[in-house]
């Protein structure tokens, strides 16, 4: 796709009714010029196609735009992007707090599309992330099917069990427990992506494709390497790629790149 025109970054902030507080959003959308008219009326019918971009643990809402040049990769492809903010919540409805996973599965979606004029078709429907926002994108997708045609994790968490249940007393009191509660509770919900693509493999359903990347210096290759032995063992359309890099953002900022060029290759 060849756009070849502007691009408007919204910062807004709204009432969430699932979290019960108002939350900011940040928004990059395509601006069509006053003459398009053809392009106009397409886009009144469908709406953008959208991307979620979805923030890492120590990150906010603000972070892919201050940190990478998203809005120029965005603007090659015409693509529309929605940064939502989750704080430490790992895209979780959490066992001792907020709905962050209703919030982005469900609100963020519908407030985007009433919003803006982005579509909420699945064919027109993306998500992707890094490091947390890596492992949310996975798991809401494939919880998601029918709302997502793919996502894409970049450096993602994606076995929380040898990254985070690992770890002494005082990251699991602070971080895992409000969110996961133990491990025991943990392991068997749709929250442990590794038991989770193995239940649904075992339905008749269309998965959404995956693309998943991973710097070999990156503190968690292994937990990506345990995710893509699974990913392949159950038949996932997993697209993998590695190579040099640590977990930092010169290595984002060249890999979301590459994912939209992927998620993008067939429009």
């Amino acid at each position: 796709m060849n756009w070849g025109g502007d691009m408007a970054l919204l910062q807004c902030s709204f009432k969430s009714e699932v979290l019960e507080m108002e939350q900011p959003l940040h928004v990059i959308l395509p601006q069509i010029k006053m003459l398009e008219e053809e392009r106009r009326e397409q886009i009144k019918k469908n709406g953008f196609p959208v991307l979620y971009l979805l923030h890492g643990l120590s990150d906010d809402n603000t972070v892919w735009t201050r940190m990478t040049s998203i809005e120029r990769y965005a603007l090659q492809h015409g693509i529309a992007v929605v940064m939502p903010n989750v704080n430490r919540s790992f895209y979780a409805d959490m066992k001792y707090g907020l709905k962050y996973y209703t919030y982005v599965s469900e609100e963020i979606p519908y407030i985007a599309s009433t919003y803006f004029p982005i579509s909420g078709r699945r064919e027109d429907s993306f998500i992707a992330g890094l490091s947390m926002g890596g492992y949310g994108a996975f798991m809401i997708a494939l919880r998601n099917p029918e709302k997502f045609c793919a996502a894409a994790s970049l450096s993602g968490a994606l076995d929380l069990t040898s990254t985070l249940f690992s770890h002494g007393n005082d990251l699991f009191n602070s971080l895992v427990k409000p969110v996961f509660g133990s491990k025991e509770e943990y392991l068997p919900t749709d929250y442990n992506l590794l038991s989770l693509i193995e239940k649904l493999t075992k339905q008749n359903i269309e998965l959404p494709r995956l693309f998943q990347c991973c710097g070999t210096e990156d503190f968690l290759y292994e937990a990506n390497q345990k995710f893509k032995a699974a990913a392949e063992k159950y038949g996932l359309d997993l697209t993998y790629e590695e190579g040099p890099g640590s977990h930092e953002w010169g290595y984002w900022d060249r890999n979301i790149q590459r994912v939209l060029e992927w998620m993008l290759k067939d429009r």
